[in-house]
């Protein structure tokens, strides 16, 4: 044994995940190049009701913390993090299968001291198509894969800085983890690895792509058993909510505007409304102003059925509620987040990869997308940008 090496704890956040387990029990039962630095592996259930926990009880080796309900990724991960008993943790995902030195080679760098955090090569569960090859984003808080649904090639072999690290594919100082808050809980899932990312880098800390270090991923197998419209309300929030903590004061003020135009724009598009019926004044059929005339247009009006929009619209609408609804208490977290930088934004912004990279192809969104682009000047920020 050596004993100058560092202990690894494998946390593992579940949820209904009981298909995948006896795949992934092998791929830990075969890790090798480890020797006693394994300290153990921990299976966080979040309430789950298909009987993993029981599968993972009788799993030797595999320690089960089990949360009631379903309190998401992020706090599953935080408790697996707090309980373990090593120096590094290994975030993995359920719906993953990886080679017998996958976990060897993905802490390596950390154990060089190289690094704080690693992030993994992630291919599809048929190995045909890259499933992320490290981590950017586009200046609203879309998180990007490098290299989704690519063809493997020599191109996503090269070892480099990543943004972040890949939530269900990673590994991480645990000191360092628990000193910056870890996930934040309130995103409950999704982006929190992105947010997770640009909190580390933005304290003097380096997450690194480690291509050696590969699995093959069953790509949404959680998400698609909820409704689409809470899993939006989730991935239209927590960009918002990165962006506003993260970005320095010059850099919010000319960031989150357009931020928030893109995402009612989205919001309108999904609506399924005709503003065309009944909203336009130039429309409308006037009535007498005077008299009965308008007593009966008044309970007209009263009487009139409302609009309905589409599930997914109102989801953005609670998304954007989420944080302007709750205004005071975002901003004690973005002080606390920005108290504690060490590095400038733009010492950031290269590793971003595409920060213009347009999400939708409606061509009134990119007009919008590129004409907010132009007016708070955002290009002068990113001068390495792709075009």
């Amino acid at each position: 044994m050596n004993d100058s090496r560092p202990r690894v704890a494998i946390v593992v956040p579940n949820l209904n995940g009981l298909r995948h387990l006896d795949t992934l029990f092998d791929c830990m039962r075969a890790q090798t190049g480890l020797a006693d630095t394994l300290a153990e592996c921990v299976l966080v259930d979040n309430g789950s009701r298909d009987g993993s926990a029981q599968r993972a009880r009788r799993e030797p080796g595999v320690r089960l913390l089990r949360n009631e309900t379903n309190l998401g990724f992020s706090a599953a991960c935080n408790r697996g993090a707090r309980e373990a008993e090593a120096a590094i943790v290994c975030f993995l995902n359920t719906d993953i299968r990886f080679d017998p030195d996958f976990v060897s080679r993905l802490i390596e760098p950390i154990v060089r001291e190289q690094v704080v955090a690693t992030t993994a090569r992630m291919l599809s569960w048929d190995g045909e198509a890259i499933d992320f090859a490290g981590g950017g984003m586009n200046f609203h808080g879309i998180g990007i894969a490098k290299g989704y649904r690519d063809t493997p090639s020599s191109d996503h072999e090269r070892e480099a800085p990543s943004l972040f690290p890949c939530g269900g594919a990673m590994a991480i100082d645990r000191r360092v983890f628990l000193d910056v808050g870890g996930f934040d809980e309130a995103f409950f899932a999704y982006y929190e690895d992105v947010d997770l990312g640009w909190r580390l880098w933005l304290q003097g800390h380096e997450v690194r792509y480690v291509p050696d270090a590969v699995c093959r991923h069953h790509h949404a197998s959680t998400t698609s058993t909820f409704p689409v419209e809470a899993v939006r309300l989730l991935q239209i929030r927590n960009p918002l909510l990165s962006c506003f903590k993260n970005y320095d004061d010059e850099n919010l003020r000319r960031i989150f505007p357009a931020a928030l135009a893109l995402a009612v724009r989205r919001m309108q598009l999904v609506a399924g409304v005709d503003a065309e019926r009944g909203f336009r004044i130039e429309h409308a059929v006037p009535s007498p102003s005077r008299g009965w005339a308008k007593l009966v247009n008044t309970i007209r009006g009263l009487a009139r059925p409302g609009v309905s929009i589409r599930n997914e619209a109102a989801a953005d609408l609670f998304a954007l509620g989420d944080l302007l609804g709750d205004w005071d208490a975002w901003m004690a977290r973005r002080k606390a987040v920005q108290s504690q930088r060490r590095r400038s934004d733009a010492e950031i912004f290269a590793l971003f990869d595409d920060p213009f990279w347009c999400i939708e192809d409606d061509p009134s969104y990119r007009e919008l997308h590129d004409g907010l682009i132009e007016l708070f000047e955002l290009r002068k920020l990113f001068p390495e940008s792709k075009p």
